[in-house]
């Protein structure tokens, strides 16, 4: 899960040197990084790989205008939410209308007064900051602070789009806590809600920082693996079933859990679609749960 305290990336694009080299020093002291681009094109290219918190864009560039460039940004998945301030010499309504409709957050005419740009860059990164707390916070599981299913549903897109491109295998695993109803009316409630918090933590201490755990729903736990073979996804989940089945509950001495699995490892380029990922591990799942369960 990304951070709320990363320092922010603001991109300029602009044709003109010398507003980078303004731009680079008016604003080195201020919480964020400065990325330069030179054109339409390179600023699609670093937006799409980068991500970054704000554009500063120029309107009047040569090859791919700005408003072209706006228009780009606005209509691929992965940059339509970046906020873009237009920088222009023009002061007519029509661009900055047409600059608003294509979905601009701010218009500053040049020349400009740096301290209200700087006032306007930092009140544009403040609400990207807000908006992002709140989505993220609504893909986060209350209990274990794992991501949801909502969560799971975007990353799971996102990864087999890029398994796509890349021919990388990708992992999904579905993970259930055995007979956890029976573990809930015997020990109760409190006892299934410390289950889940620590199968949570056993998650995160075994994943890689780029894997992703989900909460799938109750006792159900999903887990995206990129760029792992089956081999090795497989060995991942035994040391998570180990490492459960073993646990010792100070407060629950009597009480023992464990955990079954159901491992899809492919090619997306052959299996494209969410539900056939998540259909195959849950019938991997219910396979190892037939056979007898942990």
């Amino acid at each position: 899960m990304g951070s709320e305290d990363e320092t922010p990336v603001v991109l300029l694009v602009d044709d003109a040197p010398e507003i980078h080299r303004l731009l680079g020093v008016k604003l080195r002291n201020d919480d964020l990084t400065l990325l330069s681009a030179f054109g339409g094109e390179e600023a699609l290219d670093i937006a799409a790989d980068l991500q970054p918190s704000l554009i500063l864009l120029d309107l009047n560039m040569p090859g791919i205008d700005g408003l072209e460039t706006l228009r780009r940004l606005k209509l691929e998945s992965n940059t339509v939410e970046i906020p873009v301030i237009i920088l222009s010499g023009s002061t007519t309504s029509s661009d900055k209308v047409v600059s608003f409709e294509l979905g601009a957050t701010d218009y500053v005419t040049k020349p400009f007064d740096v301290p209200e740009l700087r006032a306007r860059i930092a009140s544009s990164l403040r609400v990207t900051r807000l908006m992002r707390m709140l989505a993220q916070r609504a893909q986060i599981d209350g209990l274990t602070g794992l991501w949801n299913r909502a969560h799971l549903n975007d990353k799971l897109a996102a990864e087999i789009e890029q398994s796509q491109r890349s021919g990388d295998s990708l992992s999904l695993v579905m993970c259930d806590l055995d007979h956890f109803k029976r573990l809930n009316d015997s020990f109760g409630h409190p006892a299934g809600d410390l289950v889940l918090q620590t199968f949570a933590k056993i998650l995160k201490a075994e994943l890689r920082r780029y894997d992703v755990a989900c909460r799938y729903g109750g006792e159900e736990f999903a887990l995206i693996v990129p760029s792992s073979d089956s081999q090795s996804t497989i060995g991942l989940c035994e040391r998570i079933r180990t490492t459960i089945e073993t646990m010792t509950w100070v407060r629950y001495p009597e009480m023992r859990v464990t955990g079954s699995f159901g491992v899809c490892t492919g090619d997306a380029r052959h299996m494209r679609g969410i539900a056939d990922w998540i259909e195959a591990a849950d019938r991997a799942l219910y396979s190892a749960k037939d056979a007898g369960r942990n």
